[in-house]
């Protein structure tokens, strides 16, 4: 059974993201990074696509871009392709880079705008913090936040 087409329009806004294959990292070095920010540069400036924020992690990234042409999936054909083939190559690892189709979530309010780009420029900060805090510590603790996540959403 094939995939479902993904809906695409002109100057749509997408929260996208893309994650290693089996959450492998996908940047091991610095040059890794530059590598793919040149080849996202040049994605963007042929594609005519307009990036708001960006992060790239060891083992992801994302993306907060507007779309004029309706051409996100292009887009990230040519932006993943690409850095899959150079680092296949520079790493020696065969297989598949990326863990599967990226994800593209459509902002479609000012709220969620704001809410992602909060999100996209503290994640490694949020990311950092945590790997410093002991296990207790992290938040999301399952033995206190069980309780919470099984509460009816209308507070009963």
């Amino acid at each position: 059974m094939s995939r479902p087409p993904r809906i695409e329009f002109a100057d749509a806004v997408y929260h996208v993201t893309c994650r290693g294959n089996g959450r492998a990292k996908i940047f091991y070095h610095d040059a890794d990074r530059q590598r793919f920010l040149r080849q996202l540069a040049d994605g963007v400036d042929s594609a005519a696509v307009l990036l708001y924020a960006y992060v790239l992690m060891e083992n992801h990234f994302h993306l907060l871009l507007r779309t004029p042409r309706a051409n996100l999936s292009r887009f990230m054909l040519r932006l993943n392709t690409s850095y899959a083939l150079y680092a296949r190559y520079k790493h020696r690892k065969p297989g598949h880079q990326f863990e599967a189709r990226f994800k593209a979530k459509l902002v479609q309010d000012h709220n969620y705008l704001l809410a992602a780009t909060r999100y996209i420029h503290l994640n490694p900060i949020k990311t950092a913090a945590c790997r410093r805090m002991t296990k207790a510590q992290r938040p999301g603790r399952p033995e206190l936040g069980a309780t919470a996540r099984r509460r009816d959403p209308g507070g009963a």
